[in-house]
């Protein structure tokens, strides 16, 4: 009987044991290193963190064609929104005749139309004089330029000019005629020309 038992406690040990084993290693892989076969052992913990990783798609063509588009729609919008407004000020002013350092109703100058226009309508403070207004912003060249870039003149030795590119050749200013459209590439503001500032990214 005692025999019995010595015999049965082991076996009674060893069931217990293998039944609370702490469930760490759910799957053995085999592989085989420096000829002997090995098994290595996977936390299960580990297997859970790979299965939730997850993965951004990734844009079909014609996914990124749409997205461009609507980009491009975008774009245009904007310009034929500041068009409107570049217009809506021109409009405004369009029967007021130059005068050197005015800035008003009753004669303006150039720059002071210029500063006027981003102050009022995209709420942009530029500064007053010509000389000072080609440093802000960043410089263009002439054939990149944009609806609403600054476009400056060096009309005599001291004297210099600015106006608003308006695009297709066109910019607006007050000139010594008044506020009005010329184009950039009449003979005398092509030969006067000096250089371009983008003020609206």
């Amino acid at each position: 009987m005692i025999r019995k038992t010595y015999l049965a406690l082991p076996l009674f040990l060893f069931f217990i044991g293998c039944q609370n084993k702490p469930n760490v290693y759910v799957e053995n892989t085999l592989h085989k290193n420096n000829g002997e076969i090995k098994a290595d052992k996977i936390d299960h913990v580990q297997v859970e963190k790979e299965a939730t990783i997850e993965y951004e798609p990734i844009i079909t063509p014609e996914e990124y064609k749409k997205l461009l588009k609507e980009d491009d729609t975008v774009s245009k919008n904007d310009a034929i929104n500041m068009n409107k407004q570049f217009m809506d000020f021109y409009n405004e002013w369009k029967n007021v005749k130059y005068r050197f350092g005015g800035n008003s109703k009753k004669g303006i100058d150039c720059s002071a139309f210029t500063q006027r226009i981003y102050k009022e309508k995209f709420d942009i403070k530029i500064p007053r004089s010509t000389r000072t207004q080609v440093k802000v912003g960043t410089e263009v060249a002439k054939s990149e330029l944009e609806l609403g870039d600054l476009i400056f003149f060096k009309t005599g030795k001291v004297d210099r000019h600015v106006g608003v590119y308006m695009g297709n050749g066109d910019f607006m200013h007050a000139s010594i005629k008044g506020v009005k459209f010329s184009k950039v590439d009449k003979p005398f503001y092509k030969k006067a020309y000096w250089t371009s500032r983008r003020i609206i990214d």
